[in-house]
């Protein structure tokens, strides 16, 4: 019964392909055969493709990275668009929506489809620090040109809107990008700064973005504590 159902399997895979590309349908199964009998892959660094290990992926949705990309591969996903990958997830497999964002990228990624930090409208970057101080003044220190000025000076950043002891967004214009701040309690007068800085135009000023940050919040984190 395992391999009638194997060989039917394999027939519809077959014709499917040689509906596809054209293929007659000797050389197609001959395509799918090669593919099938080529070395196994090296299992993906789940935690490099996505930021989660595969235990956390298991535990969230049920499988690890690499069974998702297997299934990924087999239904066709790299003639999809990101968010028909995502919503084939949720809506065939029950993912999560922010879970199914996620092995979407971890597919694209795996399969030379996303670069690092890329995303739909550019790349993206992100660091934290946490601060012995309260979320308002973490915030102010984003807002307040006076205390910026102290460790981000001459920042080329406009405030869009503001939520003190909570975020702030900002437009940054070199290069014209995004600044979003993310502030949260972590105990009596600590705060965990995060910053998400998008839509950069590439994956060289990501990287160099993403350097900067981490110093300059490292440059934060001694400025708002030797005055605390």
């Amino acid at each position: 019964m395992t391999t009638m159902t194997t060989q039917k399997t394999l027939k519809r895979r077959v014709r499917a392909r040689a509906a596809k590309t054209g293929e007659s349908y000797t050389a197609a199964r001959a395509q799918l055969l090669r593919r099938h009998d080529a070395p196994a892959e090296p299992a993906p660094d789940a935690a490099a493709l996505t930021g989660f290990s595969d235990e956390a992926m298991r535990r969230a949705t049920g499988r690890p990275l690499a069974e998702w990309l297997g299934l990924l591969d087999a239904w066709g996903a790299r003639e999809h668009r990101h968010g028909e990958i995502a919503a084939w997830l949720r809506t065939e497999h029950a993912v999560p929506g922010w879970w199914a964002q996620t092995i979407t990228v971890g597919f694209e990624r795996s399969r030379g489809m996303r670069a690092r930090h890329q995303q739909a409208d550019g790349f993206a970057v992100s660091a934290s620090r946490t601060i012995g101080v309260s979320t308002e003044r973490a915030t102010d220190a984003f807002t307040d040109p006076s205390v910026r000025a102290a460790w981000l000076p001459d920042a080329p950043m406009r405030p869009r809107t503001a939520t003190r002891g909570r975020s702030a967004r900002f437009d940054w214009d070199e290069p014209p990008s995004r600044l979003v701040v993310g502030v949260v309690a972590k105990g009596e007068a600590r705060a965990q700064v995060a910053v998400s800085h998008e839509r950069l135009p590439d994956a060289e000023t990501a990287e160099r973005i993403k350097a900067m940050w981490r110093e300059r919040l490292a440059a934060l984190k001694e400025v708002l504590e030797g005055h605390a």
